[in-house]
């Protein structure tokens, strides 16, 4: 079962290397038009995310079929103690939990590679700022965290995806909570900058190392080591869909901002 487990990591890796080996074959080769290199680069997506769907299939089967031997190994425990038993259910947790993990890989790197299919329509941001904190607000006092809203006055209208906005949102709460481990404060504040909606995440935690800082939205980046590394690519990935885009400015101790910048519908 080990083995299995290896073999789709590695298959994983391999085919993906392989691919982007080709790619930079055939990208240095020559010089090449701007638009031929955006074929290229969605042809690469494409072929590396069906790559993931084939791992991702016999992934689940094996997720049920240790689900199942679980159960099996409970009812001979159950019925017969056994400390070869023990370490056998041991044994299959450990891959359990680590085919849970490589499953959320997988759906990290989907989401990463999968162009955004943007259904946009005009939205109040402030409304929808406003309905995010109420969403979060349990999960925060949970954590000790003090929620700090600070919207501006009046409808701000903006043209855009509420949902993946929604998701973008609720990336940067929870980065935030994880900065603040003991608890903190969180800001979360909407602006006009002329033709621009400004929203605004600022929290109270560690900050962010200035060597590190510059490298936060790259894809596969993490300065915490059970981090995926995809969120705020994903996140930078949406924004510029939208054609805005996100910042970051960040001091050691003393917590770190991250600011979104969308084009406003001015009437």
């Amino acid at each position: 079962m080990w083995y299995f487990l290896a073999g789709l990591i590695v298959g994983l890796f391999a085919g993906g290397s392989v691919l982007v080996f080709i790619w930079c074959r055939r990208a240095g080769a020559a010089v090449v038009r701007p638009e031929v290199l955006d074929h290229e680069l969605e042809e690469l997506a494409r072929l590396t995310g069906e790559l993931a769907h084939e791992i991702r299939n016999p992934l689940s089967t094996l997720k049920v079929n240790l689900q199942l031997v679980m159960e099996d190994l409970a009812a001979v425990e159950n019925a017969r103690e056994s400390a070869s038993i023990r370490r056998a259910t041991r044994k299959v947790e450990i891959i359990r939990k680590e085919t849970d993990r490589l499953e959320q890989i997988l759906d990290g790197f989907l989401r990463y590679v999968a162009r955004p299919e943007l259904e946009p329509m005009t939205v109040d941001l402030n409304e929808l700022v406003g309905d995010m904190i109420d969403f979060y607000g349990p999960q925060a006092t949970r954590h000790g965290i003090a929620v700090r809203p600070d919207l501006c006055e009046g409808k701000l209208m903006c043209r855009l995806d509420p949902d993946m906005l929604k998701q973008v949102l609720l990336n940067l709460f929870i980065n935030a909570q994880q900065a603040m481990p003991g608890g903190g404060e969180l800001a979360i504040r909407t602006d006009r900058a002329r033709n621009e909606a400004v929203i605004e995440v600022v929290d109270t935690g560690a900050g962010i190392p200035p060597d590190k800082i510059g490298r936060i939205f790259e894809a596969y980046y993490s300065t915490r080591p059970e981090g995926s590394g995809l969120g705020l690519s994903t996140a930078r990935k949406i924004i510029g869909a939208h054609g805005g885009r996100i910042d970051v400015q960040s001091e050691p101790g003393k917590g770190a901002a991250f600011t979104i910048r969308l084009p406003r519908q001015i009437p």
